[in-house]
């Protein structure tokens, strides 16, 4: 059912973290876990998704200033917040094709968390970003929404 939910079949019909960076995220404190791989929802018979909901409240950075949309992407990971978050911030969620089955969204969802922050603290300098590797490159599309992230995430 998750294979057939996104329909890239490129892809293994398993994706998450590796151990690797399992142990990375945990050395460094981010309880967040790739726990889906889903299908963005689109406008109409097209490969634009639908506009991105974004917490501008959260967002102290201005990195969503202006950014509306990522890229289609037939299978994006959903960055589940593990245990009591520990400062990490839902920038930004996707809404998620609902017309396909998958125990997410037949769990009652609708989103998904797409670009998430941690801001540093005592015991970090840095800020931790995550966000699916597509939304950096214009292999798969790319408009005004995006580049605009790009420039935020550059100057801000």
């Amino acid at each position: 059912m998750e294979y057939a939910h996104h329909g890239d079949a490129l892809v293994p019909r398993q994706q998450r973290f590796s151990k690797y960076t399992r142990d990375l995220m945990e050395g460094l404190g981010v309880p967040v876990q790739n726990k889906w791989g889903l299908r963005p929802a689109t406008v109409g018979n097209t490969n634009k998704t639908v506009a991105l909901n974004v917490n501008k409240d959260l967002d102290k950075r201005g990195w969503m200033d202006g950014v509306n949309t990522f890229v289609f992407h037939m299978h994006l990971p959903h960055y589940d917040v593990t245990g009591k978050g520990n400062g990490i911030h839902v920038l930004a969620k996707q809404p998620v094709d609902t017309s396909r089955p998958h125990p997410f969204v037949e769990a009652g969802n609708k989103e998904f968390n797409m670009f998430l922050w941690m801001p540093p603290n005592e015991k970090r300098a840095g800020d931790i970003l995550l966000a699916d590797s597509t939304i950096f490159t214009t292999l798969f599309g790319g408009d005004e929404s995006l580049e605009r992230f790009w420039t935020n995430l550059a100057t801000k």
